[in-house]
């Protein structure tokens, strides 16, 4: 399939940047896109902390203008564990919160290098376990819990789903892998290969992010880091996981989704065609972006029924 044309304006003003593989990290957290001046409006918004033994996780919850669902999203951003905040997916958390008439609470946890791995699975833990403690004091039903997340972000909703599975849980309805960092950069996948560069997302880009993720190179072999690597994905919630058809990471989260349904896990796959990776934060350009995140919202409503 060609380019989406919507997203094609998007993506040339996003290559005129300096790659992200050479910018320095102060630079990358600078430039990384904000949210847009006019805020979708929702019923509420507050701003919380999850209680840690480290350091305390903000957070965000958002309710929606008509509560149709006593479910939470929690939600864990994107930004390759090294960028990105809850002020970077504002959007994309509004926008889920009032489509599936339920909460999300959206989680900033720790980035490295200043906090290398495993910090992010751990604080990614730690919040839902505390969100399903908390949910009955706000109105919510710990029954109806789902996680989701976005390229690093996808990563930590299937690395949580794997450790309340293994750890004592709570159990969560769900989990939303959207183009997600499933597995280590080495060796490198087709899609890895065929959209190295010319995509924004570079594969030199995801070589960085991990260097400064991971305290050491075979740590990228640990299921906490790369959920593909995981021997056991049995007994694990249903999924659903969005691709992009241009993006490094398309073929890593294609494989995991087929090796939670080899492991008799209810999976919806979707490969979004046309788009690059962050489509899910490019709603407001492009239909076919737009689309998938109703498609999601509408997939959380089910789960959560």
């Amino acid at each position: 399939m060609p380019l989406d044309p919507q997203t094609a304006p998007l993506l040339a003003a996003l290559q005129a940047m300096p790659p992200m593989e050479d910018m320095t990290l102060q630079e990358l957290r600078n430039v990384y896109p904000p949210p847009p001046a006019d805020r979708e409006p929702v019923g509420q918004v507050q701003e919380l902390l999850v209680p840690s033994a480290e350091e305390p996780i903000p957070a965000r919850l958002y309710r929606p203008q008509a509560m149709e669902c006593t479910g939470l999203t929690v939600f864990f951003h994107g930004g390759g564990f090294v960028i990105g905040s809850i002020e970077s997916h504002d959007a994309a958390c509004r926008r889920l919160c009032n489509l599936t008439g339920a909460a999300v609470l959206s989680v900033e946890y720790r980035l490295a290098p200043e906090h290398p791995f495993p910090a992010a699975p751990d604080d990614a833990l730690q919040a839902v376990r505390w969100a399903a403690q908390q949910a009955p004091a706000w109105g919510l039903s710990p029954a109806r819990l789902v996680l989701a997340g976005d390229s690093a972000g996808g990563a930590l909703a299937a690395v949580t789903a794997l450790r309340l599975r293994d750890e004592g849980g709570p159990r969560v309805a769900g989990q939303v892998l959207v183009y997600p960092m499933a597995d280590y950069h080495t060796p490198p996948t087709p899609s890895y290969l065929a959209y190295e560069s010319g995509y924004f997302l570079t594969r030199a880009a995801m070589v960085r992010f991990w260097r400064e993720y991971l305290p050491r190179a075979e740590d990228g072999l640990h299921p906490h880091a790369s959920p593909l690597r995981a021997t056991d994905l049995s007994g694990l919630p249903p999924a659903l996981v969005l691709t992009a058809e241009f993006d490094p990471l398309r073929d890593e989260g294609e494989r995991y989704a087929h090796r939670l349904l080899d492991a008799g896990v209810p999976v919806t796959l979707r490969r979004q065609t046309g788009l690059i990776h962050g489509f899910f934060r490019m709603f407001a350009v492009s239909d076919k972006a737009r689309d998938a995140v109703e498609y999601t919202a509408q997939w959380i409503r089910q789960a959560m029924a």
